[in-house]
């Protein structure tokens, strides 16, 4: 707890924090991020594996094979978090299944799981983009500043 936060408690309140502290449990951090490490990697192995099928088997050249591979791990995350199964994963991988477009997909389906029951427009459509609006936004920002200075650097 901050100091400025233990000044203002009484000094039973303080005994209290300190103890409370000490009983805590570790967190493991080394191991959650070789979790998140690894479940992040193979999402990316099974986004490989699927572009490689569309190269292959599907007459796509490597530049035409990108968007339906990710379409289709949208669709695996979409399934994945119907069926309560992706929820169970991000819960032992941490940050390594919420950071690729999986995680993206997987915090719009679950936004609008949980608010079907209040209708299509005010329920999902009101309310998928709470979470993952932040992301388009500053997503966009963040593209359209990195294209301004490319084009100043490049020189037009």
């Amino acid at each position: 707890m901050a100091n400025k936060k233990l000044k203002k408690l009484t000094p039973v309140q303080q005994e209290y924090q300190k103890a409370a502290k000490l009983r805590e449990p570790k967190r493991p951090v080394f191991l959650n991020c070789v979790r998140a490490f690894v479940t992040g990697g193979l999402i990316c192995v099974l986004g490989q594996a699927i572009q490689q099928l569309m190269i292959h088997w599907g007459g796509f050249d490597e530049k035409r094979a990108a968007n339906p591979t990710v379409a289709i791990l949208i669709l695996i995350s979409v399934l994945l978090t119907c069926f309560g199964v992706y929820d169970k994963i991000g819960q032992w991988a941490g940050a390594g299944s919420a950071v690729p477009v999986t995680g993206f997909a997987n915090s719009m389906a679950s936004a609008a799981i949980e608010h079907r029951s209040d209708g299509i427009v005010l329920g999902v459509g009101g309310n998928m983009f709470k979470l993952a609006g932040s992301v388009i936004v500053f997503g966009t920002v963040a593209a359209f500043v990195i294209a301004v200075i490319r084009l100043l650097v490049r020189g037009g």
